[in-house]
């Protein structure tokens, strides 16, 4: 299955309720301790591919489409900024950041966030009964306030396989979503160098 058709997936699910509610946005254009907006990964930052190098894109404003699958309900609109990064084959990968108002609010999104991934599998067999979903949680990272890195193993009747990793992190009143994915399952997902860009991600914060 090619990126282009994955993502139409991932839109269509979302269209058919998997995810619902309504986000609260944080502050336009909010800027973060010492000035400026959190730095994002560079694509030399991401989990190395074995045949292709990563290209990462512009700084765009919104929320991509590929994380509405499993936090479309926990994530603002307009007030967060994301970066896409892809490779020359399947692999590609977001990040997403969100300044929110104070450290209050930003480790209730931070929470919120976790359980929405923690019950995407659940969702996703519930909304679609074509498709089977696994999650894996590998657990937390002591980096600042703390991230989080989950794994997403979906396969459809009509013979899509697809593995994806997730990680939330935050950095005081700014919170970071990192998602990496390709066509396969668990034993072709980087874990331990997902960590490491996590890391990166949430140092980079501010």
């Amino acid at each position: 299955m090619t990126q282009r058709v994955r993502v139409a997936a991932l839109i269509a699910l979302t269209a058919a309720g998997l995810v619902l509610g309504t986000a609260v946005a944080g502050p336009a254009g909010a800027t973060v301790r010492g000035g400026g907006s959190p730095a994002f990964l560079s694509a030399a930052e991401l989990p190395p591919h074995p045949t292709s190098s990563w290209t990462a894109g512009k700084v765009t404003d919104g929320v991509p489409d590929e994380l509405r699958l499993c936090l479309d309900a926990a994530l603002p609109g307009d007030d967060s900024r994301y970066r896409e990064y892809r490779t020359d084959l399947d692999t590609s990968a977001r990040q997403l950041t969100m300044v929110l108002a104070d450290e209050a609010t930003a480790k209730g999104r931070t929470a919120r966030l976790n359980e929405d991934l923690r019950s995407c599998a659940t969702r996703i067999e519930r909304s679609d009964p074509e498709t089977d979903a696994v999650l894996k949680d590998y657990g937390t990272l002591p980096v600042e306030e703390g991230a989080h890195v989950y794994g997403l193993h979906t396969t459809t009747s009509w013979g899509a396989d697809d593995i994806h990793l997730f990680s939330v992190g935050r950095d005081g009143r700014t919170v970071t979503v990192v998602e990496w994915g390709q066509l396969g399952d668990f034993a072709d997902a980087p874990v331990t160098a997902f960590k490491k860009t996590t890391t990166t991600a949430v140092n980079k914060l501010y």
